[in-house]
């Protein structure tokens, strides 16, 4: 196996792939939505042990996940 072609060995890039971003970040805001949800429904027991980042956790997924909606929405206009 050869690790470097010439330019004329080379077969053409294929053509990228039609794809909805937007689907694939909006089913990762809802399970951070999700988780969220969850973790709120034990907020004591998170603040108990300390681990009250968790939270602090699902709330940037979320942040991020909004930019990323945005950015892909504007991207595929």
């Amino acid at each position: 196996m050869r690790l470097w072609l010439r330019e004329d060995e080379r077969r053409p890039d294929p053509e990228p792939v039609a794809t909805d971003d937007r689907a694939a970040v909006l089913a990762g805001l809802v399970l951070w939505v999700l988780a969220l949800g969850g973790l709120l429904v034990f907020v004591g027991a998170l603040v108990d042990s300390g681990r009250v980042w968790w939270l602090w956790t699902c709330l940037v997924g979320i942040g991020l996940g909004l930019v990323g909606l945005v950015y892909t929405h504007r991207k595929r206009r």
